[in-house]
């Protein structure tokens, strides 16, 4: 706000922008007409961000000057001549969306001037979908942008802020697959009589030495199978025998 066409004190709000004349000076700071019905006053930490040792070094009775709201009381406007900062600490949050100016490039990111105490920083992966390699590809100095608030430390005084959060996010164009021609290709079907037939396996030829050695093992096997048979036909002979000798004894003889 910059008018000073203000009913009363009470629509007056902290940082509120006026416009007023110095009436008076003194050790401790400066009286200034704001056109309300009580006085606006501003103390000498307020006449600027640097140190003051004497207020007429810096404003003098009927100087006109611009000034800021601080706070509102019964008898008097509190005034400062210190632009107040957009955002306090206390109202940065989380998923806010801010304006700013860039103000600074590094390599691994953008700061931007948001209205806070400190700059905000955006990394490089949050200045566009896809890769940018660095913040120059994407912004320089000066420029206005818009951003998403991330996440803010108060204690470490750290803004983290994201400007591709704010943007819709493009789909990555895939070109289709082409299909291998020659892995299409097919040559002339051939027919069933045509398809080779896988032959059976054979066996692997035995060597001379394998041969000899299984002769050897077919002869013993025969000789073994030989000796038993000839051993059990003179076992039953030998039975018939001992048969036909008991038979012998046992028939009457003639007399």
């Amino acid at each position: 706000m910059t008018t000073n066409d203000i009913a009363s004190t009470a629509t007056l709000e902290a940082k509120t922008k006026l416009s007023g004349k110095v009436l008076k000076t003194t050790l401790a700071g400066a009286l200034v007409d704001v056109g309300q019905s009580i006085p606006g006053v501003i103390h000498i930490s307020q006449l600027s961000k640097d140190p003051v040792n004497k207020v007429e070094d810096v404003v003098r009775e009927g100087q006109t000057v611009e000034v800021w709201v601080r706070r509102v009381k019964k008898d008097r406007i509190e005034l400062t001549m210190i632009e107040p900062l957009a955002l306090e600490w206390k109202e940065i949050e989380p998923d806010m969306v801010v304006k700013g100016k860039v103000v600074r490039l590094e390599s691994y990111g953008a700061f931007v001037d948001i209205g806070a105490e400190r700059p905000g920083m955006v990394h490089v992966s949050e200045l566009a979908h896809g890769y940018v390699k660095t913040p120059g590809e994407v912004v320089k100095e000066g420029d206005e942008v818009e951003a998403k608030i991330l996440d803010v430390n108060r204690k470490k005084k750290q803004i983290k802020l994201s400007m591709k959060a704010l943007e819709p996010e493009v789909e990555e164009f895939k070109p289709a697959k082409k299909e291998n021609k020659k892995a299409g290709k097919r040559g002339p079907r051939k027919e069933a009589s045509e398809v080779p037939v896988q032959e059976e396996e054979k066996e692997p030829e035995m060597t001379a030495m394998q041969i000899a050695w299984q002769e050897a093992l077919d002869k013993a096997k025969a000789e073994k199978a030989f000796k038993v048979k000839r051993a059990k036909a003179s076992i039953s002979r030998e039975q018939e025998d001992l048969l036909e000798r008991t038979m012998k004894k046992r028939l009457p003889t003639g007399g």
